[in-house]
């Protein structure tokens, strides 16, 4: 109505006619224009949020900022979190690229498929899964390895090359288990790529007891926990930047890993926690034993 004034004053005598023909009072007009000429209050949730964003490497979007909020003692609804990305420019960003990884073409032994997707173990050391992925540089492609523990999805072991021999796998392996000290008898599930199958990696499971399992011929679920954190990576980091070599790629990497992925991403997976802090929560909860009961 008032916007209506703003229009028809122009080619009118004064705003006293227009407020008596549209039946609103001068007081109201000039009200209202005061209030529109007053910058809009900034929203004491959107530095808070701004933060969070930045803190995630601009990854989060309105339902992990919800929960970061919230552990920064700031309680919204996540409508209202979306409400003000949108307002603010905040968006997570990020593109596809792909490159074939897994060559499968060969004669080596091929583990049965013990994982079946079983992916919630009821304890760390349980079961891991392994595979390999690429990382685009100027100086050309580099390869990581990575080894995940599916009790809480910490990154265990890694291991990055300008190639991905059996060597590359057996690094991210021993990592793992010079971290871990699992006990025999642990699943390593991968996929059937030919440095999985090897002898270097086949012997290196031997040595310590540990069993290999491997998903079925082009089936990618059977390994889609891995396979959903190489996205997170490659998201959330590695194509948001342009590597100008492997040693900077490599550093990158790794502080994902151990600086954000492990000790600070909140997993939904995981009731919203950190691998990391996951792990020592549930390491807390000491079993009640029987003879209190009694």
């Amino acid at each position: 109505m008032y916007q209506c004034i703003d229009q028809l004053q122009e080619k009118a005598n004064g705003v006293a006619p227009l407020c008596r023909l549209l039946e609103v009072s001068r007081s109201g007009y000039y009200a209202s224009k005061a209030r529109a000429s007053r910058p809009a209050k900034a929203c004491p949730v959107t530095p808070h949020m701004q933060a969070a964003f930045a803190a995630s490497g601009r990854s989060y979007g309105s339902r992990r900022l919800r929960v970061a909020l919230r552990d920064r003692g700031i309680d919204v609804g996540r409508h209202h979190v979306r409400s003000l990305m949108r307002i603010n420019g905040i968006r997570p960003i990020w593109k596809r690229k792909f490159i074939h990884t897994t060559d499968s073409r060969h004669t080596l032994p091929i583990a049965d498929n013990v994982l079946d997707r079983q992916f919630e173990p009821v304890a760390a050391n349980v079961a891991w899964v392994s595979d390999i992925t690429y990382i685009r540089t100027r100086s050309g492609w580099l390869y990581l390895a990575v080894v995940m523990d599916l009790f809480s999805r910490k990154i265990v072991g890694w291991a990055m090359a300008s190639s991905m021999p059996a060597e590359l796998v057996c690094s991210a392996l021993q990592m793992a288990i010079a971290h871990r000290q699992p006990p025999a008898g642990l699943i390593v599930h991968s996929d059937r790529g030919c440095q999985y199958a090897s002898g270097a990696h086949r012997a290196l499971l031997a040595r310590h007891g540990l069993r290999a399992s491997m998903s079925r011929k082009a089936n990618c679920w059977d390994n889609a926990v891995m396979e959903r954190f190489f996205l997170n990576l490659k998201m959330e980091r590695v194509w948001q930047w342009d590597y100008a070599n492997h040693g900077e790629a490599i550093r990158d990497v790794t502080d994902y890993i151990v600086g954000f992925y492990n000790s600070v991403r909140l997993h939904s997976k995981l009731g919203y926690l950190p691998p990391t802090t996951y792990e020592h929560k549930m390491a807390a909860k000491q079993p009640i034993d029987v003879s209190e009961i009694a």
